[in-house]
């Protein structure tokens, strides 16, 4: 498969999958705030995380579609991002012990997606 094909289809499977998952947030969060609490509320609220598998897909078959060479490069990229989101969360962890607010997991994401972003962004530049 050609690379411009593969990266076409990556964001038509990735894009459709976070389509999918905005649509199912809204709607457990919408519909679970007035549910009373038990099994039900629970696993309507874990419901997003089955588009976020999708997602996950995605990008495994991506990463599998890729020529070697684009493909250490992202590892490398993601693996850079996995480092620097580890030494920042592990920081944050002293400092919420010195008094700072406590963060919810959802920000380790939003920093290894970032941070990725980031580095990918970097790389790209700093190879041209």
């Amino acid at each position: 498969m050609r690379e411009k094909d593969a990266n076409r289809r990556y964001r038509l499977e990735l894009g459709a999958a976070m389509l999918l998952y905005i649509g199912v947030l809204f709607g457990s969060l919408t519909i679970g705030r007035s549910m009373p609490e038990g099994l039900g509320r629970t696993l309507l609220l874990l419901s997003p995380a089955i588009p976020v598998m999708l997602a996950v897909w995605a990008i495994a078959r991506h990463f599998r579609r890729m020529d070697e060479f684009i493909r250490l490069r992202s590892l490398e990229s993601l693996a850079i991002a996995a480092a620097v989101t580890a030494g920042l969360t592990f920081t944050y962890g002293f400092l919420e012990e010195a008094g700072f607010p406590k963060l919810s997991m959802f920000w380790v994401w939003g920093v290894m997606g970032g941070t990725w972003a980031l580095v990918t962004w970097t790389r790209c530049l700093v190879s041209r």
